[in-house]
């Protein structure tokens, strides 16, 4: 198991950016392909990215159009959501996951999950 600790969301205006972290600790980072996830209210939890364990593949949630960038560092055992052009609707609660893995789980595997970092952007 890997404990994941979120940070960084906040209320930010649209238009805006705004880089989420989720610090990883208790296992090695390096062997968990780490995602991110959101769920806003009255909505169900939903895709936004994910990264392979050595950052060689990376996917998006269709509605990222290139907005969003996630990345992470494995010597300090964190992951990045750097997001831009933030929108309302992007309003939600963010979650970190991993999962241990060669490739790119799917998304219904992840397994570890952080309590989640609210951002609300403002029209």
């Amino acid at each position: 198991q890997v404990q994941l600790v979120e940070s960084g969301g906040r209320l930010v205006q649209a238009g805006g950016s705004l880089r989420l972290s989720c610090v990883a600790s208790g296992r090695t980072f390096s062997s968990y392909a780490m995602g991110w996830f959101r769920q806003a209210p009255g909505k169900e939890r939903e895709f936004v990215a994910a990264i392979s364990r050595r950052s060689g593949r990376t996917r998006y949630g269709d509605f990222v159009k290139g907005r969003f960038t996630i990345f992470r560092d494995n010597v300090k055992n964190t992951g990045f959501l750097q997001m831009s052009s933030l929108k309302p609707e992007d309003t939600a609660v963010y979650y970190c996951a991993a999962k241990e893995s060669i490739g790119l789980p799917s998304e219904t595997s992840y397994d570890n999950w952080g309590q989640g970092t609210q951002v609300t952007v403002s029209s």
